[in-house]
């Protein structure tokens, strides 16, 4: 409903600016649909037109719609440099999963997601299915244990916590960190937010790989940035495309998942590390490595060293426990300088983002616990046995048809197909075929790509899925 609040103190085209904003962001309006005309508009606000067309002078401005002669108005569907302003307070967005509102495709596949009675098959949702999570024992804990327990947590999160991690750390990579470099959060979110709004500032340019599901969080705009694609190769981000960034819009911070990056794969290469941590160390520009994969590459792969081991002091590490334990383990850590760390977590107290002192504990007694490394090899081995029951299946069903790369650990397979999608809305026939996956828009290329998760599917499912997809192909070529 079109319909302005008679309460506001904001200029009118101000008040049509975050009517449209707020519709955009909520689902109610998707990218590419098309806006009423200036006139039709004016009449449902009852304003004059003057004050639409100054409305959507300053939406064209932003980014946000883009005007097409003879086509009329439409929402943007990119958010490539982008500056979205602070119009809008995303706090509440720390909490949301990983795909927010404001990607109304990715909420529309989790109302669907949850619909028990549709027989849907889910290959979008990037988490660990029920029955893949650990059966561990977990501590049985009185409430005065829980009390005692807090005292041993400050700002940055409960000590015994980072001291596990910390040993994590040295174990699995040959990180050598100490307790006071770590900062415990509620998970890989809610470190990014606070990297976002407590170390950049409004209008401050990033570079995030493309693709990523970097692109789809919209953290980003909530803190006025401007995202800037860096491509990538087989080896990783490219280099002189980051060169040509920096100069071209002086890009303060990179954004890299480099193990099994999210949506395609890939693993970065140990060469590519170095130069990138070399050329962004002589840069000056931090960088923000997110690695909740490492840990889930198949038992015989070979990862090269997180890049905070190649540059302890430019590079903010991220790591979590959700891929690993499932989606409610909502723990995850941050390492950085120890100057930085105090200041993000004063910062965290101040917004009172404070951590509960129950997920710490349980997180720090599962991580000690005899049969985590057990949990952890099994997991592994499901993971590659799921892969191969969906390649298998795509190579049956449509030989040569489809092009992607093996992933040698995490949970997805980025698969190009051989058909075009001139919109948005074409991708729904996934969802009309009871399919739910992740389409490239969402991860910011325009290709035919598509992200299917197959930590989620068993050997049936992985059949099923491939005889969709080959359906979808013959309906449309």
């Amino acid at each position: 409903m079109w319909r302005l609040t008679t309460d506001s103190k904001l200029p009118i085209y101000l008040q049509i600016v975050d009517l449209i904003e707020t519709k955009i962001m909520n689902g109610e309006l998707l990218p590419e649909e098309k806006l009423p005309p200036e006139r039709k508009l004016a009449a449902i606000l009852g304003v004059n037109r003057s004050t639409v067309v100054r409305a959507l002078d300053e939406l064209t401005a932003r980014a946000v719609i883009v005007r097409k002669q003879g086509s009329g108005t439409i929402v943007n569907a990119e958010k490539w440099g982008l500056f979205a302003g602070q119009s809008t307070n995303w706090r509440h967005y720390l909490t949301q999963g990983g795909f927010t509102p404001s990607v109304p495709y990715a909420r529309q596949a989790g109302i669907m997601e949850k619909d028990l009675s549709a027989k849907v098959i889910d290959a979008a949702t990037g988490e660990l299915p029920l029955e893949m999570t650990p059966k561990l024992e977990t501590p049985s804990l009185s409430w005065q244990s829980f009390i005692a327990e807090e005292q041993l947590e400050d700002a940055a999160g409960y000590q015994p916590l980072r001291v596990t991690i910390e040993q994590q750390m040295k174990t699995s990579y040959g990180l050598k960190t100490r307790s006071e470099q770590i900062l415990v959060t509620s998970g890989a979110q809610q470190a990014l937010f606070l990297i976002t709004q407590c170390l950049l500032k409004p209008g401050d340019a990033v570079a995030i790989e493309s693709p990523s599901y970097f692109y789809s969080l919209s953290l980003f705009q909530s803190a006025g940035l401007r995202i800037f694609a860096l491509p990538m190769d087989a080896e990783g981000v490219v280099i002189s495309e980051l060169k040509e960034l920096y100069h071209k819009h002086r890009v303060k911070m990179v954004f890299v998942n480099p193990t099994f990056q999210n949506p395609t794969g890939l693993v970065m290469s140990l060469q590519r590390r170095k130069e990138l941590v070399k050329v962004c160390a002589h840069l000056q520009i931090p960088i923000v490595e997110d690695d909740p994969f490492s840990e889930l590459a198949a038992l015989d792969a070979t990862i090269p060293v997180p890049l905070k081991q190649l540059d302890a002091d430019n590079v903010l590490y991220i790591g979590s426990l959700s891929k690993i334990m499932g989606s409610t383990t909502r723990i995850g850590w941050l390492i950085g300088p120890a100057a930085v760390i105090e200041r993000l977590a004063l910062a965290r107290n101040e917004m009172d983002f404070g951590l509960s002192i129950f997920p710490q504990v349980l997180a720090n007694a599962v991580l000690n616990t005899v049969g985590y490394d057990a949990h952890l090899k099994q997991l592994q081995q499901i993971l590659l046995e799921r892969r191969s029951y969906l390649v298998a299946a795509l190579e049956e069903t449509l030989p040569n048809k489809l092009i992607y790369n093996k992933p040698e650990g995490g949970f997805h397979l980025w698969v190009k197909l051989p058909v075009e999608f001139r919109s948005i809305r074409d991708f729904d026939v996934f969802a009309n075929n009871n399919l739910l996956i992740m389409p490239g828009f969402l991860f910011g290329v325009k290709e035919p790509m598509i992200r299917i998760t197959f930590a989620r599917l068993s050997e049936r499912e992985a059949t099923e899925v491939a005889q969709i997809i080959k359906r979808i192909i013959l309906a449309k070529q």
